[in-house]
């Protein structure tokens, strides 16, 4: 009590700061440093927070981007493999082709240009062949009771004849390679299906098909129609 009074009584000097006083007497003044790093440590913090806010927008951001990107990845590879796969096969399919097909004698332009006669007998003689084919298969012409040579000749007549009568004209780049594909595919069916049904017109019917089918696939018939 004497020295709170003693204090509270007496008086400063006008030039003497209160503060500067208080020390002198023995008394503390206010804590200025706490507050100075309690306002450090909260700039931290706050530094800190931004930071890992800013961390986990940019991994958002990353995931957000690797999600979009990855489905398409995918297919992407998908169709450079298949387009690679194809490319591979047309070049086996024409080499082999045009190293066991018939072609021409000579080195010369091919004369069985379209609007050309020989063009026209080279067509007609290849789906006729087509049509006898059928006709001795079937044991229409020369019928006999048992396999005989006629209904053999009708069975691979298509690869014989029909094959080697279309490609021998001046076609456009999607016929010959149908053709192509044809005089590999053919003697294939014709091996493998007489283990399953031995009938000399399932074989040509089968060859028939598979004929048709390549000129859609080539030729884009059924993209045509649509």
């Amino acid at each position: 009590m004497l020295a709170s009074t003693s204090i509270c009584a007496c008086r400063l000097p006008p030039n003497v700061a209160p503060s500067s006083f208080l020390l002198r007497n023995g008394v503390p003044g206010p804590p200025r440093g706490r507050s100075r790093s309690f306002k450090i440590v909260a700039s931290s913090s706050n530094e800190v927070e931004a930071r890992a806010v800013a961390e986990q927008g940019g991994e958002e951001k990353q995931e957000e981007a690797a999600g979009s990107d990855g489905p398409d990845r995918p297919s992407t590879s998908t169709s450079a493999s298949n387009a690679a796969l194809e490319k591979d096969l047309k070049k086996v399919v024409q080499k082999t082709a045009s190293t066991f097909a018939p072609r021409a004698s000579t080195a010369s332009k091919n004369p069985a240009v379209p609007g050309t006669a020989l063009y026209t007998v080279f067509e007609v003689q290849g789906y006729a062949s087509l049509l006898l084919g059928g006709a001795l298969s079937f044991n229409l012409l020369f019928p006999s009771n048992e396999p005989d040579i006629w209904r053999l000749m009708g069975m691979w007549s298509i690869w014989m004849f029909t094959i080697p009568s279309l490609r021998a004209r001046d076609c456009s780049k999607n016929e010959k390679e149908a053709l192509n594909y044809l005089f590999l595919l053919i003697p294939l069916l014709n091996v493998i299906i007489p283990f399953f049904w031995k009938s000399f017109a399932v074989v040509w019917s089968a060859d028939t098909v598979a004929f048709f089918a390549m000129y859609a696939w080539k030729m884009g018939w059924l993209q045509q129609t649509e």
